[in-house]
């Protein structure tokens, strides 16, 4: 049996799941492109770990089954299908290597963010170069100086996944009161900053979240803007050229799903890896009672249960509340902060359903899962890592969810 959802099951019918693009691939494809890409991406996740960053063979792969296309304007060639359908594809890859989905899913994304930028931002990405693919790194790090015709910035960016195999970096920056004020994102292509390779980590090494550098200030032209304002609302400046309504959701109302699909995979393939391995392993015994199939023991087939119930219910929430997202901007309807924070919540809740299905299994493995050649303890150490994302702790979503539940101001970002 396995907790794998299908898209027939989970809301086959969701907007995001449906390309209008003429000659786009069907989803289905998309999905057993990843699928057919799992046993390598497993075959290469102790390199990939070892390296610490996703390589540049595994980036082709992704660049030539289109998943970097999956949220891409159709204008520069790519297919426009919603967060749905990029769930069903990162989860999959996750399965095989969470670094390598990571890295996959934050490239991907940034396609849907730069969609949203202004028309000529759009142009500077892609015009030249539509493969071209994006990093980035959201807090805002340094106050943009405003200049003629743009900004001035300059300084240090951490935590940029994927940055090694990205042409250009979305930057967080806070703009000046007397400007638009606030926080927001700069673009900034990849000849204008340097990587420092400061990720040494014990969990989702394979990231490659180095640091941004740009060591002397450079300019970044208006257009290049985004401010966060813009982002969490219902109709950001790239909307005006890209119709399609996915350019419509608010920042906060679905984009944490990038953080959380890699995770739902991880924990899915931490269900499979634990059944083949309990379905060969025979227990030694500290000084008696080996010889017994790790399958045989109650502790174990309980854990096991609990585990997948719980892959099954994290999924569940993700693919409810972001369909529901799809419909409401497909509709043309505003995403209220009820909704808004109740998919904060889930993202959440989905993650910290998903990080205690692998902390589960986990405990039950035994001395023989702690060899760096077992694949269930680097599920073990990246589920951790993610869980312990700013945008995904448990903590500091759920106090603000609280706040809002008792009539409070939320303090907290959705």
């Amino acid at each position: 049996m396995s907790s794998t959802l299908h898209p027939s099951i989970a809301s086959a019918d969701a907007p995001g799941r449906h390309s209008s693009v003429a000659g786009a691939p069907r989803l289905a494809s998309l999905v057993s492109a990843a699928r057919e890409l799992v046993p390598y991406l497993r075959e290469q996740a102790q390199a990939t770990e070892a390296a610490r960053r996703v390589s540049e063979a595994t980036t082709q792969h992704f660049h030539e089954a289109g998943f970097f296309k999956l949220m891409q304007p159709a204008r520069f060639g790519g297919y426009e299908y919603g967060f749905t359908a990029f769930i069903d594809v990162i989860s999959e890859l996750g399965r095989g290597c969470t670094s390598s989905a990571w890295g996959c899913s934050l490239g991907a994304v940034h396609q849907w963010l730069v969609g949203t930028f202004p028309a000529a931002a759009q142009d500077d990405v892609w015009g030249k170069d539509p493969s071209s693919i994006v990093c980035g790194s959201y807090a805002p790090a340094a106050v943009a100086e405003v200049v003629d015709g743009g900004y001035r910035i300059q300084g240090r960016w951490a935590f940029a996944s994927n940055v090694d195999n990205s042409q250009w970096a979305l930057l967080g920056v806070s703009f000046p009161a007397s400007d638009i004020g606030g926080a927001g994102f700069l673009l900034a292509p990849r000849a204008d900053w340097r990587i420092e390779d400061n990720w040494h980590v014990a969990g989702q090494a394979g990231t490659g979240s180095k640091t941004i550098v740009i060591d002397e200030p450079i300019f970044v032209p208006a257009h290049r803007r985004l401010s966060f304002a813009e982002a969490s609302s219902n109709a950001p400046p790239g909307a005006a050229v890209n119709a399609n309504p996915i350019y419509r959701i608010p920042f906060l109302s679905a984009v944490p799903v990038c953080l959380v699909s890699p995770l739902l995979g991880t924990a899915q393939g931490a269900v499979e890896t634990f059944i083949e391995l309990c379905g060969t392993r025979v227990t030694r015994g500290a000084v008696a009672g080996g010889g017994n199939r790790l399958a045989q023991f109650f502790p174990v087939q309980s854990r096991l249960a609990e585990a997948a119930a719980a892959v099954d219910a994290a999924r569940l929430l993700i693919d409810r509340d972001t369909v529901q997202v799809e419909q409401l901007a497909a509709a043309r309807h505003a995403i209220d902060i009820d909704a808004r924070i109740r998919n904060r919540r889930d993202h959440a809740y989905a993650t910290r359903l998903s990080h205690g299905a692998v902390e589960s299994l986990f405990t039950a493995v035994g001395g023989a899962g702690l060899a760096l050649d077992q694949p269930l303890q680097r599920m073990w150490r990246d589920a951790n890592a993610i869980a312990r994302h700013i945008s995904l702790n448990w903590d500091a979503v759920s106090s603000m969810v609280g706040q809002h539940l008792l009539g409070l101001e939320p303090k907290g970002q959705y």
